[in-house]
């Protein structure tokens, strides 16, 4: 087993909370759709995958079937993980 520094901590508890709460926050929009309520604007959803939440949002979207015929939404996310690995990757070249 490896040691983290407790920035690496802090950043895997961040990341770790982040796509939990993006991931819950796409569960509640989709009940919201399917019961005609108030939805989560798509902004909001797109911030929190922004945040670092992408693969909650990845996740949320096959579990819920959620936004998945949307390609507009779609295209944006597809977008904002690509930037975020292509950081990750300048990050740790």
């Amino acid at each position: 087993m490896f040691k983290l520094s407790n920035f690496q901590s802090t950043i895997l508890a961040y990341f770790v909370l982040i796509n939990f709460i993006t991931f819950i926050t796409f569960g509640i929009d989709k009940g919201k759709a399917i019961n005609n309520n108030r939805r989560v604007s798509e902004k909001t959803l797109w911030v929190m995958s922004l945040l670092g939440g992408s693969l909650g949002a990845l996740l949320a979207m096959k579990t819920f079937r959620h936004k998945t015929k949307k390609l507009s939404f779609q295209v944006v996310l597809a977008l904002i993980l690509a930037l975020q690995v292509l950081l990750i990757y300048l990050i740790l070249k």
